[in-house]
């Protein structure tokens, strides 16, 4: 099943209910960024291409700042959510990526809007917490890739992914919690992800200077 226009749809639901000038999760960002981000992120490859270039990233959080409009501005910001709501163009990358492109990032900015403290979080629809899953499990060892530890990650059912392999001379650290608080975890909101983290002393000393590692 393709999960993008469910998703998409919860997404606008919780930034409607949040407000333009809610907090997020997003350093710096409030609704109305968050909003501007995901419009830009969907209907402009150059957008893309400045997110991951150092030397564009002020570039990238200059438009945002502009498209996110002023604090307040209810119509503009109903503007922004609708084309949230609305698919890629034909012939935008993220058209033809389909789940792959975008099913983590809309998933985690979902929260970054209910976490934040505006807006519940939503339930997963039966199978789109397995999808959520796959996709997490295989994008983890690239975000964890200079994690200083092996890491497992391990659901309230005991289904468990190990998602990086320990270092030399490292063990592993066993990371457990809801789908959702693993999705914050393996994303970097750890400050926000109610986990509970088991390893070898030493493993666990680690935490406090990997925290804020992608």
């Amino acid at each position: 099943m393709a999960w993008l226009p469910l998703l998409r749809s919860r997404l606008a639901q919780v930034l409607t209910a949040a407000g333009p000038d809610a907090p997020t999760l997003c350093e710096g960002w409030r609704t109305r960024h968050l909003a501007a981000h995901l419009v830009l992120r969907q209907s402009d490859p150059v957008y893309g291409l400045d997110l991951v270039t150092p030397a564009f990233a002020e570039r990238a959080e200059r438009r945002v700042q502009w498209l996110g409009g002023a604090p307040g501005d209810e119509a503009g910001y109903a503007s922004l959510v609708a084309r949230v709501a609305a698919p890629p163009p034909p012939w935008h990358p993220l058209h033809w990526t389909g789940d792959l492109g975008d099913l983590l990032e809309l998933t985690v900015h979902t929260l970054d809007v209910t976490r934040a403290g505006q807006v519940p979080d939503l339930p997963y629809e039966s199978g789109l917490a397995d999808a959520v899953w796959v996709h997490l499990t295989r994008t983890a060892p690239a975000m964890l890739r200079t994690w200083p530890t092996g890491v497992v990650l391990v659901r309230p059912d005991g289904t468990r992914a190990r998602v990086r392999r320990p270092p030399a001379g490292a063990g592993t650290l066993v990371v457990r919690g809801t789908l959702a608080d693993l999705l914050l975890w393996c994303f970097g909101r750890r400050g926000a992800a109610d986990v509970h983290v088991e390893g070898a002393e030493a493993d666990l000393r680690t935490l406090t200077h990997a925290q804020h590692r992608p």
